[in-house]
Order: structure tokens, then C-alpha cells, then sequence
């Protein structure tokens, strides 16, 4: 059984005998001695798509569930729906965006290190590798004698996100970016 503080994004777990996907979470650290880091956690129902506020104590045990991973790559958007294709047996799955929400800006064509994640044989989400390599479509031009630790500018990828990078990149660079945390790594 997985505690609240070993839960990350796209973790699936059993709630009130029903599976629940983590969309989004908050670690909140009171001040006070002895207090217990509260972890706020939105979750989506795997078939109603409901959203689930709920938040736990570190410790706290959660139900577990039979996951399947599976490497996918992305396809094509079909009809307001993302399709994925697993790459064993070729078969597709479909995605609404509700369901990928916080994921779409990184998802394009040629993405490698995709997970399915499937629940009791039913494609339910999808995990995002580590970091991507995203091209600058949008920014300031680049800055001449700037320096890597210098100060940082927005810049706009083809798939609408929105990060800081370093002044002296420009359009047409490609970049590596953590998932996670929507930061700039380096230059790819």
C-alpha cells in the first residue's frame, strides 16, 4: 500500500473502492513542532472523471490497485481527443484533455519515453518521462556576450507553454525541459 508521501503524478490508487488517478499535488509543512507534513491531493476518477479534493497525513496508507504500464507514443489528435499507440502491439488508446490536464504543453509529435498506465485493462492515463526536448517557437532575441547564469526571458514552445530561459537563447533553439517542475535544464 503506497503512503500519501510516496505519491506522485499520475500514481493510480484505491478510493472508496474506486480508482482514482493523481492529478496534482501540494506539500504543506506547518511551523509548528511536531505538526505533520499535509500532502493536499487532486484526484480524477478513472470512469467518471470526477474531480476528488482530499488531504493526508505523510503516513497515511492508500488503497493499491493493479496497474499496467505500457510505452506509448503519441499519434494524433483526434476529435478533442489525444490518441496514443502502444508500441508492442500497436493497439490505440484515447485521451480527453480533461484527463491530461498540466500535460498537454509537453506532448508532441516524435515524443519518446511515454507510459500508459492502464487500470483493470482500461487506458486511463499516461506518464510523462523526466524531461523533453522542446523547440523556442517565441522570444526576445538573443542577447550577444550574455552569460549562462545571467539573467532569464520567456520563451514560447510550439505546443503553447511558457517558460524562463537563459537571454542568450533564441527561436529555433532546442531546449531540455523537466516536467516536473516546468523549468529550463539546458540547451538540447
Amino acid at each position: 500500500m503506497p503512503k500519501a508521501s510516496e505519491l506522485k503524478r499520475g500514481s493510480v490508487v484505491e478510493i472508496n473502492d474506486d480508482a482514482y488517478i493523481v492529478n496534482q499535488i501540494e506539500v504543506k509543512s506547518p511551523s509548528s513542532r511536531g505538526a505533520n507534513t499535509l500532502y493536499k491531493i487532486r484526484f480524477y476518477n478513472v470512469r467518471t472523471k470526477a474531480k476528488l479534493d482530499q488531504t493526508f497525513k505523510g503516513d497515511d496508507p492508500l488503497g493499491d490497485l493493479d496497474l499496467e504500464r505500457r510505452r506509448v507514443q503519441f499519434s494524433f489528435e483526434d476529435d478533442g481527443f489525444y490518441v496514443f499507440m502502444d508500441e508492442e502491439d500497436y493497439s490505440q488508446y484515447h485521451l480527453s484533455p480533461d484527463m491530461m490536464e498540466g500535460q498537454l504543453p509537453y506532448i508532441s509529435q516524435g515524443l519518446e519515453g511515454l507510459m500508459g498506465l492502464l487500470v483493470n485493462g482500461e487506458f486511463v492515463a499516461i506518464e510523462l518521462p523526466q524531461s523533453v526536448v522542446l523547440e523556442i517557437t517565441d522570444c526576445a532575441p538573443g542577447i550577444k556576450g550574455a552569460s549562462a547564469s545571467a539573467r532569464t526571458k520567456p520563451a514560447t514552445f510550439g505546443s503553447g507553454l511558457v517558460i524562463q530561459v537563459p537571454e542568450y537563447l533564441d527561436v529555433g533553439d532546442r531546449v531540455k525541459i523537466n516536467t516536473q517542475e516546468a523549468r529550463y535544464m539546458s540547451r538540447a
